[in-house]
């Protein structure tokens, strides 16, 4: 089953079960009275959402043709007929899904909600398959007719747009993933590690030194993204493949996530660029631990001080001066709500309490120039440069050079900057030991990749960085989120504000010992309202 089989998505024969009798013994023809079907036209033309009748005939009539196995007639009643017939008849076909029995539910406003049991088959092997799904019926925008609102997922949950069900010989071998002692990981201990595993798996299945079985999986035609296997029928024999993960703190990790809403975290082990754990608590099955791509808010200040620093602009003793607001190109920045100006205030006095003027009213001293953050961030913390080999896929930051309004936002993490939580981790890594060692989740050693180089910072500077992360830690604005943590800690806050959203983005990045961890919460809020307790969590395992 390589990935060049091009599979439409999903159609087959259904004999739809209500009531103890199969909807193929409902009389269509009267009970759409020419409402539905391509041979069919309303009398009256209708508008407004779909009444209740309209819907159970509509969503009847649907299930009823796709159970004989009549992708075209069941394609009629959506309001995409040509993508539905398309998915509709691959479903038999390539899904090789036959003997399929649905039992709707209590029709919900305009919504069906439904069970559906089925068999996979192939080359004489057959396995049952069970999932739950739903449709919507909607009103035909030009014919006023109800129909079935066509979205991959009516066919299966799992299935997005370009997304197809293909059943067959796996593409890559299944991988028995362990932990760094040695314990296996599965997506049933840590679900959020689902993607990853399967990345794992896609990439190193062959190398491990396994061999493929045969599956029913969702495969991804956008993109790089892995197969989702949903079910097997034959075990294929699974190679072992040993990550950097700790599960204690890959444990801690979930637990935190599962906390707030569109969340993720990783943690890294500073002394040598280890992945520790890397978890996800999202809607969707998007590694944005990994490869998410946002402003990350004032958890940027620490490269931005790196620069300062490194540029004898200023030092962590020396003046960076906190007025209410700083003027940069017309354009006029804020401090949050509370925070008293101070022209007094020093480089880590500015840094701890995530002054945002401070750093704006520096950025223009000499010899800083529009290309300074980008060099700092690409030369000293590795950054920007599309060369990080983790093992899977992975977002390398982007901090580019750029002068004009979006200079001075770049310095307080807004603007251009984008960046992961694994770009984060990485960067408190580099700024408390110095050394930029790439993050990484399978050794090297095993496919030969070489890890990206970069210059790292001078001892100086990463000893101020640290003690200023220190103190943000435990007299700044990450106090509240680290006062539970014992040992050498520092920390620093972000929030990004994100056009459309009520509220900004939570950024936090902190470090315990030998252990860096990086959480970013959508909509969180400040930086120590969400993200904030999820790094604590993770550093309080001590990896």
């Amino acid at each position: 089953m390589g990935k060049g089989v091009k599979a439409a998505v999903i159609g087959g024969v259904f004999a739809v079960m209500l009531g103890g009798a199969g909807y193929g013994t409902y009389n269509i023809v009267s009970a759409l009275s020419g409402d539905g079907g391509g041979s069919g036209v309303a009398a009256q033309q209708k508008s407004g959402p779909p009444g209740e009748d309209e819907v159970e005939k509509t969503s009847a009539a649907f299930f009823a043709a796709w159970e004989k196995g009549e992708a075209a007639r069941a394609a009629s009643y959506t309001d995409n007929d040509a993508a539905a017939e398309q998915l509709l008849t691959a479903y038999g076909d390539d899904a090789r899904i036959t003997d399929v029995r649905i039992t709707p539910g209590a029709v919900r406003g305009t919504t069906v909600p439904y069970a559906v049991k089925a068999k996979v088959v192939h080359d004489g092997r057959s396995k049952p398959l069970s999932y739950r799904s739903r449709l919507t019926v909607v009103r035909g925008l030009t014919t006023g007719r109800a129909l079935v609102d066509w979205q991959p997922s009516v066919v299966h949950p799992a299935l997005k747009k370009d997304d197809t069900l293909v059943t067959g010989e796996s593409a890559a071998p299944p991988v028995q993933a362990v932990g760094r002692d040695g314990s296996e990981l599965t997506k049933e201990k840590y679900p959020s590690l689902g993607p990853v595993l399967d990345a794992l798996r896609d990439k190193y299945g062959e190398r491990a030194g396994g061999t493929p079985g045969v599956e029913l999986v969702v495969r991804h035609t956008a993109g790089d993204a892995p197969d989702t296997p949903l079910l097997t029928l034959a075990e294929g024999r699974p190679g072992k493949l040993t990550t950097t993960i700790s599960p204690t703190a890959q444990a801690a990790a979930e637990r935190a996530v599962k906390r707030f809403a569109q969340s993720s975290v990783v943690a890294v082990k500073p002394s040598t660029g280890e992945v520790l754990a890397v978890a996800n608590h999202r809607t969707d099955a998007f590694n944005a631990a990994f490869q998410g791509q946002a402003a990350p808010g004032s958890t940027m200040k620490i490269i931005t001080a790196a620069m300062l620093i490194d540029n004898g602009v200023t030092s962590m003793n020396g003046p960076a001066p906190c007025p209410g607001t700083a003027v940069w190109q017309s354009q006029t920045f804020k401090n949050l709500t509370g925070l008293a100006p101070k022209e007094n205030a020093t480089l880590a006095d500015s840094f701890m309490r995530s002054c945002n003027t401070a750093f704006v009213k520096l950025i223009d001293e000499k010899p800083l120039t529009g290309a300074s953050l980008a060099q700092e961030a690409e030369q000293r913390f590795g950054l920007g440069r599309d060369d990080w080999k983790t093992g899977i896929a992975s977002f390398d930051g982007s901090v580019p050079a750029v002068d004009g309004p979006d200079r001075a936002a770049g310095a307080i993490g807004q603007g251009q900057v984008q960046m992961s939580p694994l770009n984060m981790a990485s960067v408190t890594a580099t700024a408390i030991t110095g050394t930029f060692r790439q993050p990484y989740l399978v050794t090297p050693e095993l496919d030969g990749r070489q890890l990206a180089q970069a210059q790292g910072l001078k001892a100086s500077t990463a000893a101020q960085l640290k003690q200023m992360m220190r103190l943000t830690a435990t007299q700044g604005t990450a106090r509240e989120a680290m006062r539970s943590l014992t040992g050498d800690i520092g920390a620093k806050t972000g929030s990004a504000e994100v056009d459309g959203n009520a509220r900004s983005n939570s950024w936090f990045t902190g470090f315990r010992g030998d252990l860096a961890a990086a959480a970013m919460t959508e909509e969180g809020g400040h930086g120590g309202d969400a993200a904030g307790p999820i790094v604590a969590a993770v550093l309080r395992t001590g990896g």
